[in-house]
């Protein structure tokens, strides 16, 4: 999906659920009425009327034209079809081809407003959403977008799409055409508040169009969409160039205004991040996101800096940024015990490795919510401890006596007090040393694991750790692949340990289940990377996604986040408030950067 809930990105969630995706004509019950409304907000009220022209974060006068150059840095790309869950889609197909219901503003936790459909409907217990679609929308063809092509598109996403959409839209009970311009969509969990916004995030794809096409087989043939640019040029693998539709549907809506100002969007790929940053600094692209410490530090300097040719600027954000983190895959019966991987955090020596290789730039995680008033600390008390005593049998005591906090090193002692208390926790999860090598005492096996990356600049983090866990007997095998093989392998579950990114919004919800839930453990393509299966959890996360309010929602997160964390299914990483941009002086942005962080396609060019 895409920006807040990211997106994009999931059938056994509920035994109660059944997905019906046949048309129907009529209601098996009543329903509560519903007037209809310009957006929605997750809880409380929308910031912007029903008459308003433009976000606040946008130019609305910014100029149309040229040209923006990005560089992906990957191993190409495969496919056309970003919803497949086979393939390697080609980087912006989702921003760029496909408009949705609804359109989410960058300045508020989580409210939709409409760009397909005009108007939506819910009653106050959402038991179901109607979306009133524009008469005036288009697909890049000429053709209609009709209450056909919605439901369509929900059938097709459920049936053979990723199946993130299946566990996202699992409550979704019945879809009624009602009219060319009307659909509406029955829930089978009326607590399920998230289910209209989220219904409206969905990409709706041409049926007339897929109707003598096989979905999952379109390969490289351009397919069509309605959104703000379309396929230009493209050399397979290689390059793919967006260009802006002139007669754009939607150019003059509210969601719309001062956005997408480019004429092309150009993606070129290159297979080394080194290579890539000097094309950019050379000027063969445009606008470039440092995810490298060290290359922020040292990299961005020279004449070309001085004189204003190039801007670098880390420009702050108020989004919470995840979790980034070395992930256990817990099927793996090395990682099956909880004290094994607790063991090994000790064995990370963050505090070294910002000082040595990070210039200091970093903050240590420690919550799945960083960055927000989500994220759990200290002990639990008031609302959160009630939720928690819900399960207190089924949970370790840690949970309700000991703050979470990832393992630290002191200046003095270094790393030695650590690999003790490693040594320590080994030894009650059934291990010991024999011939300088970590084995279970039972079946004498080695404490052995492979780490799998796919970016090469990570290899100067995964070492120094593997070098500490061989300290305590544990050998650690370093794998770099090609991100198409990396991809296919956690897609599989094909790895002891990965690095890890999990984003999350500031208004968590269905997408929760995809990341934690048992339904998921075997569902390959999910993001239940680490293979958590605990009826606590499951529990936790239904309770979040029926969250009433604000308030209760931020307290269920925090005992969710709480249960994780104790857990110990990944030695947390670190974050950066900030989003670290560098770019051409001839791109301009906005003057208000939004709580999310800028958006490039907010952007224009002014020279």
């Amino acid at each position: 999906m895409t920006s807040k809930r990211t997106a994009s990105y999931l059938t056994t969630l509920l035994t109660s659920i059944t997905l019906m995706t046949g048309a129907t004509t009529g209601f098996a019950e009543e329903a509560p009425a519903a007037e209809p409304r310009h957006g929605i907000a997750m809880h409380g009220e929308t910031r912007y009327p029903a008459s308003f022209e433009h976000f606040d974060y946008v130019n609305p006068d910014a100029p149309k034209g040229g040209t923006v150059k990005m560089a992906v840095v990957a191993n190409g790309y495969d496919s056309f079809n970003p919803f497949d869950i086979r393939g390697i889609a080609a980087a912006g197909i989702n921003t760029y081809l496909y408009d949705t219901l609804m359109e989410s503003s960058d300045d508020e936790p989580f409210s939709a407003y409409g760009l397909i459909a005009e108007s939506i409907e819910t009653p106050e217990d959402r038991s179901y959403v109607t979306f009133n679609l524009r008469d005036e929308a288009r697909f890049h063809d000429g053709h209609p977008i009709t209450a056909e092509d919605v439901k369509f598109s929900f059938d097709i996403l459920t049936t053979k799409g990723h199946p993130f959409f299946r566990n996202y839209y699992a409550d979704v009970s019945k879809v009624t055409v009602e009219s060319p311009a009307r659909v509406r969509f029955d829930f089978s969990d009326t607590t399920n508040r998230e289910l209209p916004l989220i219904l409206g995030q969905m990409p709706i794809l041409p049926a007339h169009y897929w109707a003598d096409r096989e979905f999952g087989k379109n390969g490289l043939n351009p397919p069509l969409g309605s959104g703000p640019y379309r396929i230009g040029e493209f050399e397979a693998g290689r390059s793919i160039t967006y260009e802006r539709v002139e007669d754009y549907w939607a150019k003059d809506l509210g969601v719309r205004k001062g956005r997408f100002n480019f004429d092309q969007v150009q993606y070129d790929y290159y297979t080394d991040d080194t290579v890539a940053l000097e094309a950019f600094k050379a000027g063969n692209f445009d606008y470039r996101i440092e995810t490298s410490a060290k290359n922020w530090a040292t990299a961005y300097s020279g004449p070309k800096f001085t004189d204003g040719q190039i801007i670098a600027e880390a420009i702050e954000h108020h989004r919470p940024t995840g979790m980034q983190a070395f992930v256990f895959n817990t099927r793996k019966k090395m990682f099956s015990d909880s004290r094994v991987r607790q063991a090994l955090a000790y064995g990370f020596d963050f505090e070294w490795a910002n000082k040595n290789l990070f210039y200091g730039q970093y903050t240590r995680t420690d919550s799945y919510f960083e960055n927000s008033d989500l994220a759990s600390s200290g002990l639990p008390e008031g609302r959160e401890l009630e939720i928690l005593n819900q399960f207190r049998e089924q949970l370790p005591e840690e949970v309700f006596t000991e703050a979470y906090a990832p393992p630290e090193t002191d200046g003095q002692q270094g790393l030695r007090k650590n690999l003790r208390t490693a040594m320590e926790l080994l030894k009650s999860a059934g291990y010991e040393i024999k011939n300088r090598k970590m084995v279970n005492v039972e079946t004498g096996e080695p404490l052995a694991f492979e780490i799998l990356l796919f970016q090469k600049s990570f290899e100067r983090v995964v070492l120094p750790f593997k070098n500490n866990l061989q300290k305590l007997g544990i050998d650690v095998t370093v794998r770099l692949v090609d991100s198409n093989q990396y991809i296919q392998r956690v897609r599989e579950f094909d790895f002891d340990m990965i690095t890890q990114v999990m984003p999350q919004s500031d208004s968590p919800g269905n997408e929760q289940r995809e990341y934690w839930h048992s339904s998921n453990v075997d569902a390959n393509g999910s993001r239940n990377y680490m293979g958590i299966a605990d009826p606590v959890v499951d529990s936790l996360v239904n309770m979040v996604i029926q969250a009433p309010d604000r308030e209760e929602l931020v307290q269920r997160v925090h005992a969710l986040d709480r249960v994780l964390l104790h857990g110990h299914y990944v030695i947390p990483h670190w974050h950066l408030a900030q989003d670290r941009v560098a770019y051409w002086s001839h791109l301009q942005r906005p003057e208000e950067t939004p709580k999310n962080g800028s958006d490039l396609n907010n952007w224009w060019i002014s020279r």
